[in-house]
């Protein structure tokens, strides 16, 4: 069955508890192995073990943390080209709603491309107005119920995507908008 990886950066603890909430998702689909692991800690093998890849990170000045670039620029270069085609999927809290968390969203795509990752957004609504277009953000602690249940849904929709292009298992197929 497929294995997801929640790689996630955090000094203040806010996208932890994100990377803990997107973990909860991706758990939500039987068989799927889950790992979750900071960028100080996760390591090539982590890279290598995973067929899915959630990557968070704070924001800082409108673009990704040190830490988590760090670790793309000097933890797993030898994965370069090693993990292409593999799935993946962003998320990200800002001090405030502005501050760049789509951007850095964005910047993480860009990171996972140069790798190989096929990245994704997801069209669903998880509250009024409330979407994860180019992966899961908030603004400081994700408490509110759309902000915990856009985590989650990155992690569901990860783990979907592994069950059925890994896997083989087309009954995880979301439908045009994903209800469930």
């Amino acid at each position: 069955m497929g294995n997801v990886l929640v790689l996630y950066d955090s000094k203040s603890g806010n996208t932890a508890k994100m990377a803990d909430y997107v973990a909860q998702g991706a758990k939500d689909i039987e068989g799927t192995q889950v790992r979750l692991r900071s960028a100080e800690e996760a390591s090539a093998d982590d890279i290598f073990w995973c067929d899915g890849l959630a990557v968070g990170s704070p924001t800082y000045v409108g673009v990704v943390s040190w830490r988590m670039k760090r670790f793309w620029d000097e933890i797993v270069p030898e994965t370069w080209g090693k993990v292409d085609g593999k799935i993946a999927c962003t998320f990200s809290s800002s001090g405030g709603w502005g501050g760049g968390a789509e951007m850095t969203c964005l910047s993480l795509h860009i990171m996972l491309m140069n790798f190989g990752f096929l990245v994704f957004g997801i069209p669903d609504y998880v509250g009024e107005a409330f979407t994860l277009h180019y992966g899961a953000v908030v603004a400081r602690e994700p408490k509110r119920e759309e902000e915990i249940a856009a985590c989650q849904r990155l992690g569901k929709r990860l783990a979907q995507w592994v069950a059925v292009y890994v896997d083989g298992r087309k009954e995880h197929l979301p439908g045009p908008i994903d209800k469930r």
